[in-house]
C-alpha cells in the first residue's frame, strides 16, 4: 500500500490538533467574551463585534477565522437602541464605563467559522454569565457556553503527494475509506469561566471543550479528537498621566499534549479614544495592534501578526481587522 501525504490539508489539521484547536485572536484583550463565556455582560449595553483574521498570508491553506458574537445584559428597564446625538457626536469619545457594586445577569451567542487547509470548523454557541458584587468597585462573574460544532472536510482543497515517486495523486485505499466515510458529525461544545473584573483590573480563568466528543450526532470520520483547552488572562491599567494609560496583560492557554503558550501584551490608550499596543505569542508571532472608538456606537481594530516561527519564510504575516458596535450604551 502506498503511502500518502496529504499536503495542507492533513499537515494543517495536525497544527490544529495539538496546538489550536479553537482559533486565536490578536485582539482578545478588546473582545474578552470570545475568550471567556463569564466576560459576557461586562458592559450595560448591547455589545456587538464582527471580527475577521487571515493568519499566515500568503500560506494557501492558511487558517482563516471570522466570528459575529453578541452578548447583552438582562434587565427590565427599557434599552434606547437609537440616539440621533450618535450621528453628530465629534471629537474623542472615551471607552464605556465598566459598572460594578451590583447584581447583573446577562445572555450572549456567537456564530463562527474557521477554516485551516481542507477542513473547515462551524460553531454555533449560546451563553449565560451572573455577575456578583464583590464590593463597590468589584465583580465576580461566572458564566457557561453550550453549543454545537461541525468540522468539515473539503477533497477538493486537498494536495495528494505520492511519496514514492514524488507525484500528485494517490492510489491508496485508506484515503479512499476516509472520503467515503467523510460525513457529517455534530459534536456538542461546553466552556464555562469566571471573571474578576474592576474599572483597571480583571483576572479570568476559563476552559473549552469540556464535554470533548463525549456527546456527538451523526457519524464519520472527519472530527478530530477534541481536547479540553484551558485560559487564563490578567490585566492592569495604569494611568501615565491624565492623557494617557498602559495596561500590561497575558493570556495564557493550555492544551494537553501541546506546550504551555503565552501571549504577552502592552496597550496604551490616548483619553481612552485612540489606543495602541504590541504583543509577543511565544515562539509564534510579534503582534503590532491599533484602534479608536469612531463615535458612541462603533468602534474598530486592526492587529497585524509578524511571524516569526518556521512559517516566517513562506508568510506575509497575518491581519485581524474587529468591529465593535455598542448599542444602547450610555456614558
Amino acid at each position: 500500500m502506498k503511502k500518502i501525504i496529504v499536503i495542507l490539508g492533513l499537515i494543517m489539521a495536525g497544527t490544529q490538533v495539538y496546538g489550536q484547536q479553537i482559533p486565536q485572536y490578536s485582539q482578545y484583550l478588546r473582545n474578552q467574551f470570545m475568550v471567556n463565556p463569564a466576560a459576557a455582560g461586562v458592559y450595560d449595553f448591547v455589545d456587538i463585534t464582527i471580527s475577521g483574521r487571515s493568519q499566515w498570508s500568503g500560506f494557501d491553506g492558511a487558517p482563516k477565522t471570522a466570528y459575529l458574537s453578541v452578548a447583552s445584559l438582562l434587565s427590565k428597564k427599557p434599552r434606547v437602541l437609537y440616539n440621533p446625538a450618535l450621528r453628530t457626536s465629534i471629537g474623542p469619545v472615551r471607552n464605556p464605563e465598566i459598572k460594578t457594586g451590583k447584581l447583573k445577569h446577562a445572555l450572549g451567542g456567537q456564530l463562527l467559522v474557521d477554516q485551516y487547509g481542507a477542513f473547515t470548523r462551524q460553531n454555533a454557541a449560546l451563553t449565560y454569565a451572573i455577575h456578583l458584587p464583590m464590593s463597590k468597585n468589584y465583580n465576580l462573574s461566572f458564566g457557561t457556553r453550550l453549543g454545537l460544532s461541525n468540522n468539515i472536510f473539503d477533497e477538493t482543497k486537498a494536495q495528494v503527494l505520492n511519496v514514492i515517486d514524488n507525484t500528485l495523486g494517490y492510489n491508496d485505499p485508506t484515503y479512499d475509506l476516509y472520503l467515503g466515510n467523510n460525513s457529517s458529525k455534530m459534536i456538542m461544545d461546553i466552556g464555562a469561566g469566571f471573571y474578576l473584573y474592576s474599572k483597571n483590573l480583571f483576572l479570568g480563568v476559563s476552559a473549552d471543550h469540556l464535554s470533548k466528543d463525549f456527546v456527538e450526532f451523526g457519524s464519520g470520520t472527519t472530527n478530530f479528537n477534541t481536547q479540553m483547552h484551558l485560559n487564563a488572562t490578567l490585566g492592569y491599567k495604569f494611568a501615565l498621566n491624565e492623557n494617557v494609560t498602559m495596561m500590561p496583560a497575558v493570556l495564557v492557554k493550555y492544551m494537553k499534549p501541546a506546550p504551555v503558550s503565552l501571549d504577552a501584551s502592552l496597550q496604551f490608550e490616548y483619553k481612552e479614544w485612540l489606543w495602541a499596543g504590541v504583543s509577543y505569542r511565544h515562539t509564534d508571532a510579534v503582534i503590532g495592534m491599533v484602534g479608536m472608538n469612531i463615535n458612541r456606537m462603533f468602534k474598530l481594530g486592526y492587529s497585524y501578526d509578524f511571524s516569526i516561527s518556521r512559517f516566517n519564510d513562506f508568510s506575509s504575516g497575518g491581519h485581524e481587522l474587529v468591529l465593535g458596535i455598542m448599542l444602547g450604551r450610555g456614558k
